[in-house]
């Protein structure tokens, strides 16, 4: 063996690649991000019915990737997120959670393998979306709320994709997520709290309180992200699915904000009540 060091310079394919990826990212995020804010703006019913939709595909997906996807498994689950959506829709909270939790347990009992994991699937799915309608049920802060969360998530991702891949350095989890580092860790955290100064400023809330919360949901989207990572590595699955160019599936999409939003919620219920979630985490 020669003493000299293979070249590891990107071959043309490998680049044209990584550009073609990342174009793709570019488009799909500007045709999807103008989508959901005017969701989000008008709230009721297009907002239930699109959250409802993505929680079914959620849970499609996750039993995708743990191979639980059978037919029964699948129609129960999606039934259960889909009869509960309706019921938020119209602010019929307790019979949601209870669909749901009937739900949990009949894909439990109708799962033929893996039948923690297809659960824990339903339990992922329907606290996202009981908490994404709820935090924009809040009649005086549910908008803003609901926005403060995703803008923070996307600050948080776009600054670790561009901190991550510009600066690059130790790897955050490499047995994990292999293309993850502290900077792009630190970088998402960063973009993440120049979001909440801008809502500080704008005057939807104090600058100090927004700060600290927006940091802990930056963290807790990374974390979330992290969480998905490794439930694709504990199955060897790459993406969970490729409906959205250049981001794989939903899921590989929503994971950070999935983990933000639950917490957020939870938080703004202990300090709001349920018909304050959003106040309850913007004002402090």
């Amino acid at each position: 063996m020669s003493g000299v060091t293979p070249d590891t310079t990107p071959t043309t394919p490998d680049i044209k690649k990584g550009v073609s990826n990342f174009t793709a990212r570019v488009v799909a995020a500007l045709v999807l991000a103008p989508l959901t804010i005017l969701l989000v703006w008008l709230g009721g019913w297009p907002w239930a019915c699109i959250v409802t939709v993505a929680g079914a595909l959620l849970f499609v997906e996750w039993l995708t990737i743990v191979g639980a996807r059978q037919g029964l498994t699948l129609a129960g689950g999606v039934s259960a997120i889909v009869i509960a959506g309706i019921f938020l829709a119209i602010v019929q909270i307790d019979f949601a959670l209870e669909i749901l939790l009937a739900g949990t347990v009949l894909v439990a009992v109708l799962a033929a393998e893996r039948r923690l994991w297809a659960a824990g699937g339903l339990v992922y799915a329907a606290a996202a979306l009981v908490a994404t309608i709820l935090v924009r049920l809040d009649a005086a802060y549910g908008f803003v709320a609901l926005m403060f969360v995703l803008l923070v998530v996307w600050g948080a991702d776009i600054g670790g994709y561009f901190a991550g891949r510009s600066i690059g350095g130790p790897k955050l989890w490499p047995r994990v997520s292999p293309n993850k580092t502290w900077a792009g860790a630190i970088g998402g955290l960063v973009l993440g709290l120049i979001v909440a100064a801008i809502f500080a400023f704008l005057g939807y809330g104090k600058l100090l309180p927004l700060l600290m919360f927006g940091a802990v949901l930056s963290v807790v989207s990374q974390l979330g992200d992290l969480f998905e990572s490794a439930v694709k590595r504990r199955f060897d699955v790459k993406d969970s699915s490729q409906i959205i160019p250049g981001h794989g599936g939903l899921l590989d999409r929503l994971d950070g904000f999935v983990a933000a939003i639950v917490f957020a919620a939870v938080v703004g219920f202990l300090r709001g009540g349920l018909d304050g979630v959003g106040r309850g985490f913007m004002v402090w």
